[in-house]
């Protein structure tokens, strides 16, 4: 695995629409693989393909919750803050099936905006159709942060950027 750079805002390819992966090939594989390596490395919930200069339509996402601290009152008995469920996902062709009317606003982020964030309207919860890494077709239902994940992505690969829809952008401190 390698880690790959994140284009910013401003280069030309955040603004193309992704090619369908007609194959999944080794190459898609570790094009996958550095994708995960290089989200996880910027400390972010998702990247898509175009965001390392890759016009595919390949999307990876962790909305796991982070493990609360651990509690040193505890009397030995069952773990008060057990290690979260894994909310992963590979996308490889995505495409929005359903949307609810009912909308939800949200600040939102990006690697390849950094130290901005501003408010997004989304549908409150989406079905996405995609391919998993072995080609196979799957959907996934999403709410929440996961629901804004996979919009958040989808618009990637189709050359969209949270800042075109998005309502009081802010600069945000830097860590």
């Amino acid at each position: 695995m390698a880690l790959r750079k994140i284009i910013c805002e401003g280069d030309p390819l955040l603004r193309k629409r992704s090619r369908e992966v007609e194959e999944v090939t080794d190459r898609i594989r570790t094009l996958a693989e550095d994708m995960w390596e290089t989200m996880y490395e910027a400390e972010g919930v998702g990247l898509a393909a175009p965001q390392v200069g890759v016009l595919r339509r390949i999307a990876v996402i962790d909305v796991t919750e982070p493990a609360e601290p651990e509690d040193d009152s505890s009397d030995g008995g069952t773990d008060p803050n057990p290690v979260p469920e894994p909310i992963k996902y590979l996308l490889i062709n995505p495409e929005l099936v359903e949307a609810s009317e009912e909308m939800a606003a949200s600040k939102e982020g990006c690697l390849s905006v950094p130290g901005k964030s501003g408010l997004v309207e989304r549908p409150a919860r989406v079905k996405v159709r995609a391919l998993d890494i072995d080609g196979k077709p799957f959907e996934i239902e999403g709410e929440g942060m996961l629901a804004k994940a996979l919009l958040h992505e989808i618009d990637h690969l189709n050359g969209i950027l949270y800042t075109d829809i998005a309502e009081e952008i802010e600069d945000i401190e830097s860590k």
